[in-house]
């Protein structure tokens, strides 16, 4: 086993500020090896981390947190991090049930004073740390570390141009791990950054502008200034944003890091922003090799870097999306794929390996996205926006206002549908049901299976007069034939279908919860209880003739879903009551997602947590109809 002597004397961030640099140095290698060994064991992200190591150091070593603010985006490679922050006793338990996020959390640690999952957020949310700190009276200082990937969202630029013209103190550190911005870093471009982050830069600065201000050249003097500076080093645009840059610098060369820290901690009072250029997967070579890096990994063998990958016994939901894409678009030249930076995520790799000219990643921009493809759509074209429902959120008002008042005929591909597993509340896609079910001409579908979310998606590639969406679950599919060619035949619209019948009770599924209802039916059966069990396929338009030949035939109707409140339940409920069923005695039950997040763990704990497992689901037919024993029923589902 590795020993880490010198990381197993940091508790806290505090013990880091008395160490030299040499320990430093030896802290971050040990640091490196403890993340390695933890993720081997749990799974999570590791790339993004082992490229923070250095940067993550030199930051607690330098300002005092958590007085000062440490501000992530995204978070994933906060992992260092909380090894250095009191959570090392509890690293192995990253991203399961009970155990450490994945991402920061406020309520884990004061040294998380902001959550963050998604991308984009850190500078607005630092600006308003700032703010807040000057408001009090207080000294406290803030930092955002921002990779270069978050820096393609424009909330970053919209946070960076208000922080420009407050002029508050905000250090903003770009991580610019893809060499994606900066030219190669050398010792040049090391030397002109201590250079300028430092007092005799400053002071000679400020003077050669109060010699010019007199003779009103302060301005033009200005704007050479840092056009100069901006052309030589790389960062004219940042400077126009009202930040002064500094960079770019070798995100791990504490030698650098170090000194650079303490003049911008110690010598500016306005918002400033240092280019750091660092590896992904940096210390660990299957990472460093590794075509993504190592960005997000299953459990691993750390001497060779295999991963404990079992083999799906059936294909994922999202390739199952990316093969039945390029397949229709062979015989269809109008359809192309949109992703926002996730095309492995989405499956739009695969059809961008048939047709990258066909293929557009926008970046994490999923507002761009949806309305660039509301452009290809006004234009003839079959644009398949694919983004995780979770992300798609961010999205919205583009969704309403560039979609679906134009009634455009952009496809939704929504992934990650339900509860996601270790990601935890941030990426779960709890609530696309109702906030794409609202809008108007909308067509909202749910697989069941992959076989029709195979047939969804041909479905969305025929309906050309107004938006639609399809959504389907994070993992493995049940393991059912896929149609292909001439066997592959679309849906038709707002049409359900019957999967089971019985006369007890009828159990009306939308989505990937339709395999738990046919057990829920099993345990039935199993106390003399028959239930008719649907595929309601359409959350809009709903299918009313479905509807109406289950009420008329059952006592109990039960509906489930893998999405919150307002959603397929309450548009059920909406239709029941205006049709008058309600006024005839009609029992009925809606299963939803309740209304709280839920934290990481097996997605299956989490469904059983969330109240919709087969056991549950017949534990409410039970209740409703007044018959059978929960206890009898509760001993055939164990």
């Amino acid at each position: 086993m590795t020993t880490t002597p010198h990381l197993d004397e940091i508790h806290l961030p505090s013990d880091l500020r008395d160490k030299s640099r040499d320990e430093l140095k030896v802290i971050c290698d040990e640091l490196r090896t403890e993340v390695v060994n933890a993720v081997s064991t749990t799974g999570g992200h590791l790339g993004a981390g082992l490229g923070v190591v250095e940067l993550t150091v030199a930051i607690h070593h330098v300002f005092n947190t958590p007085n000062d603010k440490l501000i992530f985006d995204v978070g994933h490679q906060c992992y260092p991090h909380k090894v250095l922050t009191g959570r090392r006793d509890r690293i192995r338990t990253l991203r399961q049930g009970g155990g450490l996020s994945g991402f920061t959390k406020r309520a884990e640690s004061e040294y998380d004073p902001f959550g963050a999952a998604h991308a984009s957020t850190s500078i607005s949310a630092g600006l308003g740390f700032s703010v807040a700190s000057g408001l009090d009276g207080r000294e406290d200082q803030t930092v955002c570390l921002i990779g270069d990937g978050a820096m393609s969202a424009g909330m970053a630029y919209e946070a960076m141009n208000n922080a420009g013209a407050l002029n508050k103190k905000l250090i903003v550190i770009l991580n610019d791990n893809d060499m994606s911005i900066a030219p190669p870093v050398g010792a040049m471009s090391h030397y002109l950054s201590k250079l300028v982050s430092g007092k005799p830069y400053r002071s000679l600065r400020k003077l050669a502008k109060n010699l010019v201000k007199p003779m009103g050249l302060e301005k033009p003097v200005r704007k050479a200034e840092e056009y100069a500076r901006g052309f030589a080093m790389g960062g004219t645009m940042f400077e126009e944003l009202g930040f002064y840059y500094i960079g770019p610098v070798d995100g791990h060369d504490l030698e650098v890091l170090i000194p650079v820290l303490e003049n911008v901690r110690d010598s500016f009072d306005g918002p400033v922003l240092i280019h750091a250029v660092t590896q992904k997967g940096k210390g660990y070579e299957p990472a460093e090799n590794a075509d993504d890096k190592y960005h997000g990994v299953s459990k691993f063998n750390v001497v060779t870097g295999e991963q404990a990958k079992a083999k799906p016994a059936a294909p994922s939901y999202t390739k199952v999306f990316g093969q039945t894409l390029t397949d229709l678009a062979k015989s269809d030249d109008k359809i192309v794929g949109i992703t926002a930076a996730m095309p492995s995520g989405t499956g739009i790799s695969l059809f961008a390996d048939a047709f990258p000219e066909r293929t557009f990643d926008v970046g994490i921009a999923e507002q761009h996205a949806v309305t660039f493809a509301a452009g290809l759509a006004a234009d003839g074209f079959k644009p398949f926006s694919a983004i995780y429902s979770t992300f798609l959120q961010r999205a919205y008002d583009q969704v309403v206002h560039d979609v679906a008042i134009q009634r455009l005929p952009v496809r939704f591909a929504i992934d990650r549908a339900g509860l996601v597993g270790a990601d935890g509340p941030t990426h779960a896609g709890s609530f696309d049901i109702s906030f794409m079910g609202h809008l108007p001409h909308m067509v909202v579908m749910a697989a069941a299976d992959e076989a029709e979310l195979a047939r969804m998606v041909l479905t969305s590639s025929l309906i050309d007069d107004s938006p639609s969406a399809f959504r389907y679950p994070r993992g493995a599919g049940v393991g059912v034939e896929i149609p292909t060619g001439d066997l592959l035949q679309p849906l038709e619209i707002g049409k359900g279908r019957v999967v089971r019948e019985g006369s007890s009770v009828a159990i009306l599924s939308l989505g990937t919860r339709l395999a738990e209802c046919l057990k829920a039916a099993n345990l039935l059966n199993a106390q003399g209880l028959t239930a008719t069990v649907a595929d309601a396929r359409f959350a809009k338009p709903l299918d009313h003739a479905l509807i109406d030949q289950l009420v008329r035939h059952h006592e109990v109707l039960i509906t489930v879903e893998e999405g919150s409140v307002g959603g397929f339940g309450a548009f059920v409920m909406h239709y029941l009551a205006d049709a008058g069923h309600l006024d005839q005695g009609l029992k009925v039950r809606t299963m939803t997602l309740p209304d709280i997040f839920i934290d990481q763990d097996k997605p299956e704990a989490m469904y059983e947590l969330a109240g919709l497992s087969a056991r549950h689901i017949a534990e409410k037919a039970i209740s409703a109809l007044g018959r059978g024993s929960v206890a009898e029923l509760n001993k055939a589902a164990v």
